[in-house]
């Protein structure tokens, strides 16, 4: 009896469905005649290579806005050495060393710059090896504005905006920087680096001796490291997919592993554990510290190569984490009542 009774209500709903259906069908105004197809769009333009080595472009091509912001960040950058890293270690040493201190940072700062210029550069961000770049830039030879030709370079390491600039809807990115404002944003970086070394250094080395042992440095491990990392073209760690934003490897990590060796190589400071070796002056430390902070933006934010939304989040980040760290540090730090 149960099964009829579902056979049935089957049954009924079947007819109902199909009942529907023609009502629906019959309701239904005929179909228009089909519209004729519209021609195929033409397919977009191709996207030009990006380039893998400095090339020559249009100065129509370069954008003012980030070129401005760059030039800035190589300002702010700078002031971190020279004062921020000199007062730093300045304010934290023997009152005798004080000047010696300072007068490292700003040594270093002449130094790096015209090793930067003469090959520093050329090693670290031209296409070469997986380990060093090439001679191309040698002394900067080809790095060039020619304002009544209206042409000047660009790295291809500094892409900015993208392309659709040039080529709608196409994704990649156009070097819209000087060559020149790049070079001089990461000598900033390379300078400072071997200055952040100085610390390991301080009352233990003669002047002479660490302007020797900066200089070999700079182009023999920064270089090496700096093109590893940061040349996309050929660099090893970078063309195996290694990302360092803003130098946490080249500059950090670097200047860090070598301040430790020479610490141990060198051993302890004269008369250490034998007479007293207070700050000189911590006033001048926080100071320092205080231009380290500021100039950080540049540094970080900069590490964007453009004004856009990178550098936005990367200077929130910046100020966020460092008034993190120093409450931190206060807290960890501070007496017992």
């Amino acid at each position: 009896m149960v099964r009829k009774l579902f056979v049935v209500l089957a049954i009924l709903v079947a007819a109902s469905l199909n009942a529907s259906a023609i009502a629906q069908e019959k309701a239904a105004p005929s179909a228009p005649a089909a519209a004729p197809v519209a021609p195929a769009a033409a397919p977009a333009p191709a996207a030009p290579p990006a380039p893998t080595k400095p090339e020559l472009i249009d100065t129509s091509k370069i954008n003012s806005g980030d070129t401005a912001w760059m030039l800035a960040s190589m300002a702010l950058v700078l002031m971190m050495t020279i004062p921020g890293v000199a007062l730093f270690y300045g304010g934290m040493v023997r009152k005798k060393n004080v000047l010696a201190t300072v007068m490292q940072s700003f040594a270093i700062t002449c130094l790096v710059t015209v090793l930067w210029v003469i090959c520093g550069y050329s090693l670290s961000f031209t296409p070469g090896s997986p380990y060093i770049g090439s001679l191309d830039r040698f002394f900067l030879s080809g790095m060039s504005f020619m304002k009544d030709a209206n042409k000047i370079t660009v790295s291809h390491l500094a892409p900015t905006i993208p392309e659709s600039v040039y080529m709608a809807f196409q994704m990649t990115f156009a070097p819209t920087i000087p060559e020149s404002v790049y070079m001089a944003f990461q000598m900033t970086f390379a300078i400072i680096t071997p200055a952040l070394i100085a610390g390991g250094l301080a009352d233990r080395m003669k002047f002479s001796a660490l302007l020797w042992f900066m200089g070999l440095w700079s182009v023999l491990i920064y270089s090496t490291v700096a093109h590893m990392m940061w040349e996309s073209t050929s660099g090893f760690f970078a063309t195996r997919g290694i990302l360092d934003f803003a130098g946490g490897t080249v500059v950090h990590i670097n200047s860090g592993i070598a301040a430790l060796v020479c610490a141990l190589v060198l051993g302890k400071r004269m008369g250490y554990g034998r007479e007293p070796m207070p700050p000189h002056n911590l006033a001048l430390t926080v100071t320092g510290a205080a231009l380290l902070w500021v100039g950080w933006f540049g540094f970080n934010a900069g590490s964007a190569v453009a004004a856009d939304g990178r550098a936005g989040m990367a200077m929130v980040v910046t100020q966020l984490a460092t008034a993190v760290a120093a409450l931190s540090w206060m807290f960890t730090s501070r007496e017992p009542l």
